[in-house]
């Protein structure tokens, strides 16, 4: 029988919403299921659709696209997680380089040239990244502008953005269904999520299955329901091939190293940092467990290393989903074991087309609605870290001006947006960063009212 004692020390040890620590071992077959179910709520080939899309891939260099960017954020997945920062993180391609990928494909004459200059820019940007972790200049910036209030806020901002893209892309817009579709898909996943959570809470032992495996239960119940709608189109999963060689680097494409390409994608790479560390204290939040200073360096060299891997694949710039820190809060599960497993699942899938096309089959709007209330953890995450600090005068203004500009920019209109400078455009494109930004330089000019 443990005395009081130990049992206080256990408690403090272990955080009360999580029934699995980072470092405890989960046996291969909960491994793998739970990795998936990690796998299932990321958009990982919203990415490379888009881009396939902005500038005019045929049909069989989309699907390479795809392929290499699954491979690259699983690789890159097991990078972070098991060897670089040893935190229960996922990687996967990112959204803050899209207008930048754009335009350096379109300056460079388009065609192989285009890819390949996009490409040579995103493995030097990479290159200095790694630079950036192995110096410790990076953490010597968040130990000296991120104090507790601008790091709770900058997590608050990542729910926060995210929020209105789940609910407007995935849900009102959701493509192959009517928005009253969209919306019932929505609530479905949604409700059948929170019951699954309550399940687990309330029967503690018994229910901890529907509790750890909640996200894909409401993944899969969306899925049926939108069968029954006839809105769920699995045409392209029988069309595609169980196995299918990736891109090979050099033989189906090239680096071209530009100066200007190189110097846009490095300012890409400090704003992609700038929103992936907003990641890394959600995380951390999550699991409570502080970010050491040796985490954030090894985390950074991660992440270069991630996007270098990326981009000799023939794919982009990868970063860490705040999506899985509001995973691993619902479903209590921080095993990086099971974060091993999902990028394993990552690279099966790049090499299967027909494995890839299934996970691409869930509608927008089963997952949206999964997503958005991931959002809503994330950002309460956000409070979480600031409760104990001291909201005078000048904190407040620390964050609601970048609350008030992530809404801003995320609604800012595309027309608006396209009609700013290039540099402006790839800041403004991704608003955790710019929110970020603000809310450092905004701590640190205003005076403390005491």
């Amino acid at each position: 029988m443990e005395t009081q004692n130990n049992k206080l020390a256990k408690d403090n040890i272990n955080p009360p919403h999580l029934t699995v620590l980072p470092d405890e071992k989960v046996s291969f077959g909960q491994s793998a299921l739970l990795g998936l179910q990690h796998v299932m709520a990321m958009d990982v080939y919203v990415v490379p659709f888009l881009i396939a899309m902005l500038i005019g891939l045929q049909s069989g260099q989309s699907t390479a696209l795809i392929q290499s960017t699954f491979i690259a954020a699983g690789i890159a997945t097991i990078v972070q997680t098991y060897f670089c920062m040893k935190l229960p993180i996922a990687q996967g391609p990112s959204y803050v380089p899209l207008g930048a990928i754009v335009g350096i494909y379109a300056a460079s004459g388009g065609g192989d040239l285009g890819w390949s200059s996009v490409l040579g820019a995103s493995l030097i940007g990479a290159i200095l990244v790694i630079i950036l972790g192995f110096t410790g200049v990076f953490n010597k910036i968040v130990k000296t502008f991120i104090p507790p209030v601008v790091g709770g806020t900058i997590i608050f901002v990542v729910g926060l953005s995210l929020m209105p893209v789940g609910l407007s892309n995935n849900i009102y817009n959701g493509a192959g269904a009517t928005i009253n579709q969209n919306i019932y898909l929505a609530l479905i996943s949604a409700v059948v999520l929170i019951i699954c959570v309550m399940l687990g809470s309330f029967f503690r032992k018994k229910g901890r299955i529907f509790r750890i495996t909640s996200v894909i239960i409401a993944l899969i119940a969306g899925s049926v329901a939108a069968k029954f709608m006839g809105v769920l189109d699995l045409s392209a999963v029988s069309q595609a091939k169980w196995f299918s060689m990736p891109q090979i680097p050099f033989a189906d494409f090239g680096f071209t190293f530009n100066i200007s390409a190189i110097i846009t994608m490095v300012i890409i790479y400090i704003v992609l940092m700038a929103e992936t560390t907003g990641t890394w204290f959600a995380v951390s939040n999550v699991i409570d467990k502080p970010l050491t200073d040796k985490q954030i360096n090894r985390g950074v060299i991660g992440e270069g290393i991630g996007c270098f891997i990326a981009s000799l694949l023939g794919s982009t710039p990868v970063t860490g989903y705040s999506t899985n820190a509001g995973v691993i809060s619902i479903t209590g599960i921080a095993s990086r074991r099971v974060f091993v497993a999902a990028g394993a699942w990552f690279v099966l899938f790049g090499f299967s087309g027909k494995l890839a096309a299934l996970i691409s089959a869930i509608p927008s709007a089963v997952i949206g609605g999964v997503f958005v209330i991931v959002c809503g953890i994330i950002a309460i995450s956000g409070l979480q870290v600031m409760k104990n600090e001291r909201i005078g005068e000048k904190e407040m203004y620390v964050i609601a001006v970048p609350m008030i500009l992530t809404l801003a920019l995320t609604l800012l209109p595309d027309d608006f947006l396209y009609s700013l400078p290039t540099t402006v455009q790839y800041l403004f494109g991704s608003p955790v960063a710019t929110a970020a930004i603000v809310a450092i330089v905004l701590n640190k000019l205003l005076p403390s009212i005491k």
